[in-house]
């Protein structure tokens, strides 16, 4: 199967072929041809599947031939829960649309509004945002939607646990009824069915991987270690392994500060991102991480998700997640587009809950490994299996109006 028989026309499928893509992945081999013919989408799927060029490339399709925007106005709007998914979706536009005549912008929070102004004021064809920067544009009367034909709700479960289905529903009131609704999400729980009913018409269903099932390319390893010997651990495990490129996750932005320059100082060239840095230290932070600048790229939950790193072999979890599902993406940045990836967990005996709670989700037992000298004085009991069916996990409540615009947001 190619690109082209999916039936996208030759101008995006140059582009495709330009980037070194020949066969769809099969989400995009299911997604495409159901989007191109107009119809309602909500598609499961993984960070890794490709799911961003199974949205972008039909949509770019509907949109080569079609009216141009007015001032203000845009014809397809993608929504995204943080600033980095927002601009590696906007990378996406750009890098397929080079042989059209598109437009397109991106807005998030965390920088000036006046350029994005600015940007919008000749109209875009392509809208990639974060939903409260686009309500603050909304309010300042800088986009309009009467011309909108397409809306993609992207990683719609984190946007629901980050508390945006305030914002969401008020943003769907505020768009055209006639439109094309393309819904993209890691599972579909509840809470998501409850959003789609007031949002997709009649849409098809696509699911490429079980729910929470790891990639099976992904190597997991758990080393059990004194919380005071962490991060000595951690840096003998990525220079005893000669890790070149390495995402760690911290689980606060404090933490990863203060291991990204402890890191530094003992030779491992390092940078931390997370929703406190400037949306400029995060974007060099990521580049000088691609380009190998720097080895390690200490990272808090909100800030990876959506970061595309292709090729990446190694995420290290220095704390595990509180939200057993969480690690499902941590490691889902490894292990993508059949290549293989290594996925360590540093696990304290007070993180055993976690670990039994992330091995509950994940439907195994992960390995142990043991670094001489890093014995555990606080040993981490042995896990077995707990296979009783998850409940699924309520959604965070929405934040009110007033909460929102008074309070700073990280993300949006």
């Amino acid at each position: 199967m190619s690109f082209a028989s999916l039936g996208l026309s030759q101008n995006i499928v140059n582009a495709v072929i330009e980037k070194g893509y020949d066969t769809p992945s099969p989400i995009q081999a299911q997604a495409i041809p159901a989007i191109i013919e107009g119809k309602d989408v909500m598609a499961a799927a993984q960070t890794g599947t490709g799911k961003t060029a199974g949205f972008v490339l039909p949509m770019l399709h509907r949109l080569e031939h079609g009216a141009k925007p007015k001032s203000n106005h845009v014809k397809a709007l993608v929504l995204t829960p943080t600033r980095e998914l927002a601009a590696q979706v906007a990378e996406n536009v750009l890098q397929y649309s080079k042989n059209l005549n598109c437009k397109h912008a991106v807005v998030f929070g965390g920088v000036s509004i006046n350029p994005q102004m600015l940007a919008l004021r000749k109209g875009v064809d392509i809208l990639v945002a974060t939903p409260g920067r686009l309500l603050d544009l909304y309010s300042q009367n800088a986009v309009k939607f009467e011309q909108l034909e397409v809306l993609v709700l992207d990683e719609a479960d984190r946007m629901l646990d980050m508390g945006f289905i305030h914002d969401i529903k008020r943003i769907i009131k505020l768009l055209p009824k006639e439109r094309q609704n393309l819904l993209f999400s890691a599972t579909f729980s509840d809470d998501i069915r409850q959003l789609a009913k007031g949002m997709v018409n009649n849409p098809v269903e696509i699911s490429v991987a079980p729910a929470n099932k790891t990639a099976d390319a992904v190597e997991q390893w758990v080393y059990p270690v004194d919380k005071s010997k962490k991060s000595n651990l951690l840096t003998q495990i990525i220079k005893q392994q000669d890790m070149q490129q390495v995402l760690v996750f911290s689980r606060t932005k404090h933490g990863a500060n203060r291991l990204a320059k402890q890191l530094t100082a003992r030779g491992l060239m390092s940078a931390a991102i997370h929703g406190n840095k400037s949306q400029g230290a995060r974007t060099k932070a990521l580049a000088d991480f691609k380009s190998s600048k720097i080895r390690v790229l200490v990272a808090t939950d909100i800030a990876a998700r959506g970061l595309d790193i292709s090729q990446l072999p190694n995420v290290i979890n220095y704390d595990l997640p509180h939200v057993a599902e969480d690690y499902v993406h941590r490691i889902g940045r490894t292990g993508r587009a059949g290549a293989t990836g290594l996925a360590i967990s540093l696990v304290t005996q007070e993180e055993y809950k976690l670990l039994k709670d992330i091995e509950r989700v994940i439907r195994q037992v992960i390995e142990r490994k043991i670094i001489p000298g890093f014995e555990p004085q606080e040993v981490v009991p042995e896990s077995k299996l707990d296979s009783r069916p998850i409940k699924p996990k309520k959604a965070k409540k929405p934040r009110s109006p007033q909460s929102r615009s008074q309070a700073p947001r990280a993300n949006g």
